[in-house]
């Protein structure tokens, strides 16, 4: 028999690729990978590429740059599980880089992230799905789709994973969506707190930690403290706080608690188990200053409540709030101060904590920590305010300094407080006299200037405490205060407004004061204030009313009214109308105008011509040579009726001492041997200090008024009744001004011609009263008030149209049962029937007043 040949080996089909071992070393030709159709090598792609990704940041920009995410993204829903699975794992640990963040929410992968959250999935796909979620969860716009698209409840199922990452990443991400107060909602509603309050007995620090973030946020509801509290949360977390073995979790407990306190039910519930108690104990052993930071801010939060505060103060936690004031720490005495600030909001803390406490405060006062100035200034002023002990308290504790110095502290809220503690302290005499002595009113100047409201208020508003001394108005004047006062009642701030329209109301009471405020422009603003139905209040209607009461020419002109409390005295004077939003022109402004065809001012200057001696006067129109010499003069030459002037400027008012300026000559009888007097001869050294061409205009004085006014004196004031007086002033003023004018004829009473007649003689447009012997309704009616005001008669003077003006007077009624009737108010007739007096609203009386 023949040897069997060799059976030959099958050859490979000729369309099948022999197996390739590629050993790859860059990045780039593994994300090339990741477009293969087969499986093994998309799933070792992505686990090579999740590999690099976790050695650094660098690496993933790497892959960012090399466009993998946009691969992986398809990779997503791929039908292979452990290609989907590698693929999640990468985008899970990518996703911590910033960039990578922002092209996911382009790419919109968590609705894909969302989808492998389902219980069938992989417990790794679970934990990098949950990662990469979590990573997302920090920019609002991702949590608002999270929360569309369904996220939450399979976060909050997975709360109950047995892998503990994925209860890390769930409740991580929980956390971060719950701090949308939407979110918030909805999260409560899906009963979370149950699942989360289960993780606090969890064996991983950081799964404890982040349950306790997220019911910090959850218990911001009062709907999630309720739930809490039926779900024995607070008896958690009173037990973690007693746990010496879990001090790192302390502080996000007191959170919570604090949390729980700003509930009335909820921390009554503590308080019945006694939990309040044991809180206040824990908190008074502890040394860590995060803890006691957070106990007194959660004190200072739940203290917004009256209830709250009561129950607190049962419990005694103002010894605890005042013993953190002693620590070493500024987070701690300034978070301890803001809580005492809460609780001065109850009386009986008040009281104990302003006896034991300021003390303290003010130390802190003193402090180089700009915080700690402020929040002790805060307390202060709460302490201070409505409680005159504890202004007591303060000013005893010495002080009155430290806030004088605070007063340049760098923060407004610590420069508004300490103004504000000064401001009560001022409500007491001795007090305030010992601010003054300080310089408050300079020391206000720099806050009346500063761009924060607040402080601008309480600046404005210790100016009118400070106000009612003269002395400090004085200085506040000198310190140039004045200024940015009248600045403040521009502001949009309505409480800075009012104050503000305060202090110029109570600094108005100086009338130099006043006309340096009227020439600031606070006038305009009150006037254009008080125009505005919604800017306008009470302060700034005074303000305004004390300005022009101070300035009364200012005042008719501009209101067509003064009062009977308004006295005429000299210098008044009235220009018309004013129209709103014009220059009001001072009397020394208006005599340097040329004489024209306008209406004249009148002006009230009543000077006595016996023993007239003044300085300074020249009548209107007449002119001075701008040198000259004194030679003695002879009186007893001088002309009957002359009156000599002289206009003289002196740089030293010792010259005043060394001459005799000019002298009314009047014609008197004889007397045996009287001797002319004679002028003292002025000194050389007096010459040279004369300098006419800088002389001020002063106003002329008018000795035909004062004349008017002692004649009334003589004949008027004598009479028994106010109404006899009234009438018989009325005649007097009728008959200096050209007598009664009957109705019919008052188109013929030519009193303009003589008007102008006088101006163009005084060359001036201003007319001293006197001279003007035919007068009108409006003459008749200032030269009634002016000799009124003199003599003691009550009346006003009211403005009308087409030069009416009236005088309007108060007189009481005898009652024949001798009861007390109230007074009733006339209308003088100084034109037709000089002396009647018609009662206010009737026809006559309304005739009267117009055409």
């Amino acid at each position: 028999m023949g040897r069997k040949a060799k059976k030959e080996a099958e050859s490979p089909p000729k369309d099948v690729f022999d197996p390739l071992l590629i050993e790859s070393k860059t990045p780039a030709t593994v994300v090339l990978m990741l477009s293969s159709p087969e499986n093994e090598v998309l799933a070792k792609a992505c686990d090579a590429l999740y590999k690099f990704a976790s050695k650094g940041d660098e690496n993933k920009v790497t892959l960012l740059g090399l466009g993998a995410l946009e691969h992986l993204y398809k990779l997503l829903s791929h039908e292979d599980p452990i290609v989907r699975r590698n693929a999640v794992m990468v985008f899970g640990i990518m996703a911590s880089n910033h960039d990578v963040k922002k092209l996911l929410r382009e790419l919109d992968v968590t609705n894909s992230l969302i989808s492998h959250l389902a219980p069938e999935e992989d417990v790794v796909i679970h934990e990098f799905a949950t990662l990469c979620l979590a990573h997302m969860a920090v920019e609002y716009t991702t949590k608002v789709k999270i929360f569309e698209q369904g996220g939450l409840e399979p976060l909050i199922r997975l709360l109950g994973s047995p892998d503990p990452d994925v209860t890390k990443n769930s409740v991580e991400c929980i956390y971060l969506l719950a701090q949308d107060f939407q979110i918030r909602a909805a999260v409560r509603e899906l009963n979370v707190i149950p699942p989360v309050l289960g993780l606090l007995e969890s064996e991983y620090p950081v799964i404890q930690l982040l349950a306790l973030q997220t019911l910090a946020v959850i218990s911001k509801d009062r709907e999630s403290r309720i739930i809490l509290g039926e779900n024995k949360g607070l008896d958690l977390l009173l037990n973690i706080l007693e746990n010496n073995e879990l001090s790192d979790l302390h502080i996000e407990t007191l959170v919570v608690l604090g949390n729980c306190l700003e509930d009335v039910h909820a921390l009554q519930l503590i308080q019945l188990t006694g939990g309040l108690e044991k809180l206040l104990s824990f908190l008074e052993v502890s040394t860590v200053p995060d803890i006691q930071r957070n106990a007194a801010k959660a004190i200072t939060k739940a203290a917004y409540d009256a209830e709250i505060r009561k129950i607190l103060h049962w419990e005694g936690v103002e010894k605890f709030l005042l013993s953190l004031l002693e620590t070493n720490s500024d987070e701690v005495k300034v978070a301890s101060s803001q809580a005492i600030s809460a609780m001065c909001e109850n009386i009986d803390s008040k009281s104990v904590l302003g006896l034991q406490g300021i003390p303290q405060l003010v130390r802190l006062l003193s402090s180089d920590n700009e915080e700690v100035k402020e929040a002790a200034a805060t307390a202060l002023s709460n302490l201070t305010t409505a409680s005159p002990r504890n202004a007591s308290v303060v000013g005893d504790a010495a002080g009155i300094e430290p806030l004088m110095n605070t007063l340049n502290a760098q923060r407004d809220g610590a420069v508004a407080s300490a103004i504000a503690v000064l401001t009560n302290l001022s409500l007491q005499e001795s007090y305030r006299v010992r601010i003054q002595s300080h310089g408050i009113m300079s020391a206000l100047a720099g806050p009346l200037r500063s761009t924060n409201s607040q402080v601008q208020s309480k600046a404005a508003f210790a100016v009118a405490a400070f106000g009612c001394d003269a002395d400090a108005r004085a200085e506040l004047r000198r310190a140039g205060g004045l200024g940015p006062l009248v600045g403040l009642l521009r502001s949009k701030n309505e409480e800075v407004r009012r104050n503000a329209s305060w202090a110029v109301m109570i600094c108005a009471i100086d009338e130099l004061i006043s006309t340096e405020l009227c020439n600031l422009g606070a006038l305009d603003i009150l006037e254009e204030i008080n125009l505005s139905t919604k800017r306008k209040n009470k302060f700034s209607e005074a303000a305004l009313e004390k300005l022009l009461d101070n300035n009364l020419s200012q005042k008719y002109s501009r209101m067509g009214y003064l009062s009977s409390s308004n006295i005429i005295t000299n210098g008044f004077y009235d220009c018309g109308q004013t129209k709103r939003g014009k220059k009001f022109l001072s009397l020394e402004e208006l005599s340097k105008q040329e004489l024209t065809d306008r209406r004249a001012i009148i002006f009230i200057n009543a000077i006595s011509e016996e023993n007239f001696v003044d300085f300074g006067y020249l009548l209107p129109g007449e002119k001075m040579s701008s040198t000259f010499h004194l030679s003695p003069v002879n009186l007893s030459k001088c002309p009957v009726g002359e009156l000599m002037y002289l206009n003289l400027s002196f740089r030293d008012y010792s010259i005043l001492n060394k001459c005799i300026i000019f002298f009314y000559v009047r014609k008197r009888k004889a007397k045996k041997e009287e001797k002319p007097k004679e002028v003292i001869n002025v000194t050389p050294e007096v010459q040279e200090e004369i300098n006419l061409e800088s002389s001020h205009w002063l106003p002329p004085p008018d000795f035909i008024l004062m004349d008017y006014i002692n004649d009334a004196s003589k004949t008027i004031l004598p009479l028994t009744t106010t109404r006899e007086q009234a009438v018989a002033l009325a005649q007097f003023v009728a008959d200096k001004m050209g007598g009664p004018v009957e109705t019919e004829q008052l188109h013929n009473f030519s009193w303009e011609l003589q008007m102008s007649e006088i101006e163009y003689e005084l060359k001036c447009n201003i007319v001293p009263i006197g001279e003007i012997k035919r007068g009108t309704f409006y003459h008749r009616a200032l030269l009634f008030k002016a000799i009124a005001d003199r003599i003691g008669i009550g009346c006003s003077l009211v403005r009308g149209k087409y030069n009416r003006a009236w005088n309007e007077i108060k007189l009481v009624e005898d009652s024949p049962k001798g009861l007390l009737l109230p007074p009733q108010e006339y209308v003088v007739d100084l034109m037709f029937e000089p002396g009647c007096l018609m009662k206010q609203g009737t026809a006559k009386a309304d005739q009267y007043k117009r055409i």
